[in-house]
């Protein structure tokens, strides 16, 4: 769990009068205004959407990201070694998030990979993170959270394989606690701004799926 310094860096919010009008236009408004805040950070890798019921599930703030790294010879037709990376992103709002909640989540979180990961050779990897937004974090949700790991292998790995990652922020007391894959974090961490990262984003990921 970890714990900001102060609202200051949270001030990153763009007047959407800025922003071109086909990525204003795409971006849902949640009617809240701490998942507005992310989702001006997320909105230029994430397809948007918002109040989807996935299973029973609802959540007030999805998104969905897909990336397609290919080594190219010569030209762009003439392309080898395509790898597909997504993650799968559900957020929503919740009092007291518990322990039965979060293992409710990945649960689910392993459906969703059944009906959206299509295995094969071209697959790299894919994340389902779910994201709990609450007034307070237990300690013991605070435990669990940043002790879990679920990663599973398609195929013994050969069509790549997916993760459950799980974040609990308590944004009015600025903590936030993340599972130790998890890779979209700093985006919900609004009281602190966000640091370019030294590298590449297939790269992080490939440092995630693969080490």
């Amino acid at each position: 769990m970890s714990e900001g310094v102060g609202p200051d860096g949270g001030g990153d919010r763009r007047d959407p009068e800025e922003l071109p009008a086909e990525i204003r236009e795409a971006v849902p408004d949640y009617d809240d205004e701490y998942l507005d805040r992310v989702s001006d950070r997320l909105m230029y890798s994430y397809d948007l959407d918002r109040d989807i019921v996935v299973h029973g599930e609802r959540f007030e703030f999805a998104g969905t990201m897909r990336m397609r790294n290919q080594k190219q010879f010569f030209h762009p037709a003439l392309s080898y070694a395509d790898h597909d990376v997504m993650e799968h992103l559900f957020a929503r709002r919740v009092a007291g998030p518990t322990v039965g909640e979060l293992e409710r989540l990945v649960d689910l979180g392993h459906a969703v990979a059944d009906e959206r990961i299509t295995p094969n050779e071209e697959h790299y990897g894919t994340d389902i993170t779910f994201v709990l937004v609450a007034d307070r974090i237990s300690e013991e949700v605070a435990a669990f959270v940043d002790g879990f790991r679920d990663r599973t292998l398609l195929k013994f790995g050969y069509y790549g394989r997916y993760e459950m990652n799980l974040i609990v922020v308590a944004p009015d007391r600025e903590v936030i606690v993340d599972s130790e894959a998890a890779g979209v974090t700093d985006a919900f961490r609004m009281w602190e701004a966000v640091e370019k990262p030294d590298e590449g984003l297939f790269s992080r990921f490939a440092r995630r799926f693969w080490r």
